[in-house]
């Protein structure tokens, strides 16, 4: 019984420390996130970019944080790292006003050649990953409750029907999208440009000619990658090699 006592009470007061531990990293974490806001204030965008990226770094994530990130770089001149971030606030609220107008904003001043989402990709962007899933989780076991329904009540089959083929359908449509998106998240890159100009080459070589030349916020898909370069394409028959020091690659949705 001692013996159990004082395991109880080495396990209370380790989750003392630990719930003592983790109040103290967030806190740290806000009043970090605090400070990165009012350099933003004070019009120091550079360093205010520099302190949400170390919060970023030390493991914290949200939709604010990396909205502010895109904020401040895009006030320091960084059009494709605010871009970036922007993206990655989409990610977890793809449908915040907010986020989408900043990063409608950003795209509209890259200048040259670049990729723009097309209405799919509109579509699926409304939507991140997780309520897709869920989404389509969601209309399968309905679509076997009502099909469980159906056998254990054929008198009802009249009734459930048109509710079974309507179920079908949107887990069929729900399906696509998710496979769409999954595709998009795992397969599929983007690469964007972070630098003032990037010379995309017809080979992946310092010598190789010139395709063409990207700017900063520029969007490329990546089509294959040889050592630290990518070859990328922007449509309409642009295609070449890039190194990868002068983009930052994000998931194409």
């Amino acid at each position: 019984m001692k013996c159990l006592l004082a395991f109880s009470l080495a396990t209370a007061v380790l989750t003392i420390a630990v719930a003592a531990l983790c109040a103290q990293g967030t806190g740290s974490a806000s009043a970090a996130f605090d400070a990165a806001n009012k350099l933003y204030e004070e019009g120091k965008f550079s360093d205010a970019a520099a302190a949400y990226e170390r919060l970023l770094q030390g493991g914290a994530v949200s939709s604010a944080l990396y909205f502010n990130w895109g904020n401040a770089q895009f006030k320091a001149g960084r059009t494709g790292r605010a871009i970036a971030a922007y993206r990655k606030a989409e990610e977890l609220v793809p449908r915040d006003p907010d986020v989408r107008a900043n990063l409608r904003f950003a795209r509209e001043q890259v200048q040259g050649p670049t990729l723009r989402p097309g209405w799919h990709e509109r579509s699926l962007g409304r939507f991140n990953l997780n309520e897709m899933s869920a989404a389509t989780a969601g209309v399968f076991w309905l679509l076997f409750a009502l099909l469980a329904a159906w056998q254990i009540r054929p008198s009802a089959k009249r009734a459930l029907r048109n509710w079974v083929l309507l179920a079908a359908a949107l887990l069929v449509v729900l399906g696509l999208g998710l496979g769409l998106r999954l595709h998009a998240r795992l397969a599929a890159q983007t690469a964007i440009v972070v630098v003032s100009n990037a010379t995309v080459r017809n080979g992946p070589f310092e010598e190789s000619p010139t395709a063409f030349t990207a700017r900063d916020g520029a969007e490329l898909r990546v089509l294959d990658q040889k050592d630290d370069w990518l070859q990328v394409t922007a449509g309409a028959r642009r295609l070449g090699w890039l190194p990868r020091t002068q983009v930052v690659v994000v998931p194409a949705l």
